[in-house]
């Protein structure tokens, strides 16, 4: 019987098996892609369909994608779906976040370690009470490049832990206009105390199909802002658009990835 996907480039993607590699990065702007790709050697545009946009190279002999996701959970798993569907088996999200832990900065990285499901999209992989992790061996490789990126200036260093994952953005950053603001906020004050670090929009969903795909999922964000300290506390927080050392934290920890892989065949 045919169906809509049933093509031979993927339906979404828009790209063919070997034209993808087998280590992915996946920023959430189509057009922060080539600036990622500039880290990968002899990187080149294989597709560009919709938000989504592959640029595929080579770190340390290894063929190495780039992939934009678009915006959101639903876009994020469409991604992650086809592009194991042509091989690849292990991911590195780099975005943007929201601080919402007092010891985060503008400027930040943080380190994912798993994420609250505040979104829809990873219901559609696991139950309500199964948690949705990051891959232990990423994690790690990702902190090893973090150490080496980062130092104790304000701005300039790391954290791993928890993060938000939603699906409004204004939902979070203007909760006073929702009909449902007291269910919203209440739920972002236990966040706050149970000690999350940042909100973004994608990683329970990236986490969620890795997990239900067998294959490894990571991220890596950068704090544009404390968005807690700044709407709620009324502090004069600093705000920076550079993603700059995000990427090249999840350039370094493909390579790391490369080379311990290689290790242990």
């Amino acid at each position: 019987m045919a169906s809509l996907i049933d093509t031979e480039r993927q339906f979404h993607i828009a790209t063919l098996p070997d034209e993808v590699g087998g280590y992915v990065i996946l920023p959430g702007d189509p057009f922060r892609v080539p600036k990622i790709a500039e880290y990968i050697d002899d990187a080149k545009q294989v597709a560009h369909n919709r938000e989504f946009n592959v640029y595929t190279g080579t770190l340390g002999g290894e063929k190495v994608s780039v992939c934009s996701t678009g915006i959101g959970g639903p876009s994020t798993a469409i991604a992650v779906e086809e592009l194991v569907k042509c091989g690849a088996h292990t991911f590195i999200r780099i975005g943007t976040c929201g601080g919402m832990n007092s010891k985060v900065s503008a400027g930040d990285l943080i380190i994912a370690t798993a994420a609250v499901r505040g979104e829809g999209t990873s219901y559609e992989y696991m139950p309500s009470t199964y948690p949705s992790a990051a891959d232990f061996t990423v994690v790690t490789a990702l902190v090893d490049a973090a150490k080496t990126l980062s130092d104790s200036r304000k701005g300039n260093g790391w954290h791993t832990g928890v993060v938000h994952s939603k699906d409004s953005f204004y939902g979070q950053l203007e909760p006073n206009n929702s009909p449902v603001s007291d269910g919203v906020k209440s739920r972002w004050d236990s966040y706050i105390r149970l000690g999350c670090l940042a909100s973004e929009m994608e990683c329970a969903a990236l986490f969620a199909v890795g997990q239900a795909r067998d294959v490894r999922c990571g991220a890596v964000l950068a704090s544009l802002w404390n968005c807690q300290k700044n709407l709620n506390e009324g502090a004069d927080e600093s705000i920076t658009l550079d993603t700059d050392r995000a990427i090249r934290c999840s350039v370094e920890a493909v390579k790391l990835l490369i080379s311990r892989d290689r290790e242990e065949k």
